[in-house]
């Protein structure tokens, strides 16, 4: 719990840092919506739970084995960095906003936060790998949460049948280093980590990697199509006032998450294959984000 209250005052630390901005004038400010948005949106995809010194958090009904930036979804290259496009229809949200937070006796639960990003993950670079874990995840120490792909396999959409099999994570991030390549959104005052070079990728692939263009939906939700993500992404209050979910179940109703043996796609000898296993994620107490 003390992660969590740790994850929830950086949370509300980074909002005011971001969006505290003396050189923007009010016309270009375009606050539309609150956290309503979330808990509305995301009721029929999870349950909201009043956790204990942090507040309203969300369990998705993703099933069993169910990882963030790992199940169903995947990488495209934008202008912001490398992008997370999720194939849950409520995947516009929690995969770009807030952070994910691990407990052992319920699974991943997410904590609404009002920062846009491409992916709140950090990434690792190793000789012919690339990694990424859910930001607050990050100790050299704590392998359980990290996956990784060789690095040519990044943009693949189907990249999970590549995920490398998770008993080779502590000999991978052993011989690593964090990838600082960063992408500073001016029209948002904000920073986002981008992940790997787009040169680098490109060297390793023998081949350009054209980026997909973000055009901002009107509605929730997000769609690739045709070199373009349609994702919905609007700036967010940062004063959560009295909203609340319509529906708050109590924690101790909440049933357990089963984990799952693998990482979706993984086989046992840690190279690649086709399946449809998913991801296997142990619990460790998080880290601040990485800025």
């Amino acid at each position: 719990m003390k992660s969590l209250r740790n994850i929830f005052a950086i949370l509300a630390m980074a909002s005011a840092a971001v969006f505290i901005n003396p050189h923007r004038s009010s016309a270009q400010v375009q606050v539309s919506v609150n956290f309503q948005l979330f808990y509305d949106q995301l009721s029929p995809y999870g349950q909201w739970v009043n956790y204990p010194n942090t507040g309203y958090v969300w369990i998705p009904n993703a099933g069993a084995g169910f990882s963030p930036y790992a199940t169903s979804g995947h990488w495209v290259l934008t202008e912001f960095g490398w992008t997370w496009v999720s194939d849950y229809p409520w995947g516009w949200a929690p995969f770009h906003y807030g952070r994910w937070n691990f407990e052992p006796a319920y699974g991943w639960m997410w904590i609404p936060g009002n920062v846009w990003g491409p992916a709140w993950v950090t990434w690792r670079t190793s000789p012919g790998y690339y990694g990424w874990v859910p930001m607050g995840y990050g100790r050299d120490n704590d392998d359980q949460h990290w996956v990784f792909v060789k690095d040519r396999d990044i943009d693949r959409p189907d990249i999970n049948h590549y995920y490398v099999n998770h008993s080779n994570n502590v000999t991978i991030i052993k011989n690593s280093t964090v990838i600082q390549n960063t992408y500073v959104d001016k029209s948002r005052n904000v920073t986002y980590n981008a992940g790997p070079d787009k040169a680098e990728v490109q060297k390793v692939k023998g081949k350009p990697i054209k980026p997909v263009a973000v055009q901002d939906n009107q509605v929730p939700g997000e769609k690739l199509d045709k070199g373009q993500l349609k994702i919905y992404r609007p700036e967010v209050e940062k004063n959560n006032g009295d909203h609340h979910p319509a529906k708050v179940e109590d924690i101790n109703n909440v049933k357990p998450q089963q984990q799952s043996g693998k990482k979706e796609g993984q086989q046992k000898n840690g190279s690649s294959q086709k399946s449809n296993n998913k991801s296997k994620k142990e619990g460790s107490q998080p880290e601040p984000p990485n800025k």
